[in-house]
């Protein structure tokens, strides 16, 4: 799941309209930050194997730290609690923490089986991963991607408005360069040194900071046209 993840961050604006969009990315993007950190430093393995599925090149090896069930329930029960301890209010930090955890629920829907409920699950010898396998059809998942990631930005657009060209601008620019990104990865092959990949992969930080940015030019209230 690509698009998915800025989908829920950008429907997540519409519940709680003070927090910045950039947040709310982190929070929805969270288990995909942490997870090239831990590539990087060889916690976490994958191979790239291009006959895994028809849309990933993927194949998690073990990821349990930042994709268990589990430790994403603990990863946002942090996120809601360091919200509180920062004054958040109770609603928006409930959301944060859910935000967090939809990651693993968005990505159950298209990974292979390959998804752990506990962070023991998967390793020695324990077979217990889940993945529903829409990988598998690339119209499938273009359908369910597109469908979400337009539905968060009408719900995005129809809680904000643009205070400035900027606003309407960045938003644009933003989500044109989330799909040529999302198009280069599922027709481009991805390359075969893991470490390059979890080093690239860092780049989604860009989109909290974009989303922080463009968030800083627009204000709640009802936009006049889903232009942004």
């Amino acid at each position: 799941m690509f698009l998915g993840h800025y989908a829920a961050g950008f429907a997540a604006k519409k519940v709680a309209p003070k927090m910045s969009l950039g947040f709310l990315f982190a929070a929805a993007l969270f288990l995909d930050l942490i997870w090239p950190v831990f590539v990087l430093f060889g916690m976490e393995h994958f191979t790239v194997n291009p006959a895994i599925m028809q849309m990933s090149n993927f194949q998690f090896t073990d990821y349990p730290l930042s994709h268990s069930l589990a430790m994403a329930v603990a990863w946002g029960l942090l996120w809601g609690l360091v919200a509180l301890v920062l004054r958040v209010d109770l609603k928006t930090s409930a959301l944060l923490a859910g935000l967090v955890v939809s990651h693993w629920v968005l990505d159950l829907f298209v990974h292979a089986q390959d998804l752990p409920l506990l962070p023991s699950d998967g390793i020695n010898g324990m077979p217990h991963r889940y993945g529903l396998g829409l990988w598998n059809s690339m119209w499938g998942t273009f359908a369910l991607e597109g469908a979400l990631f337009i539905a968060g930005y009408v719900l995005y657009v129809k809680a904000t408005k643009a205070k400035d060209e900027t606003g309407s601008i960045g938003l644009w620019a933003m989500v044109a360069f989330l799909v040529v990104v999302y198009c280069a990865s599922v027709f481009t092959a991805p390359p075969s040194d893991t470490k390059v990949i979890a080093f690239v992969s860092q780049f989604q930080w860009l989109m909290v900071f974009w989303g922080y940015w463009v968030d800083q030019h627009r204000k709640p209230g009802v936009s006049k046209s889903l232009l942004g």
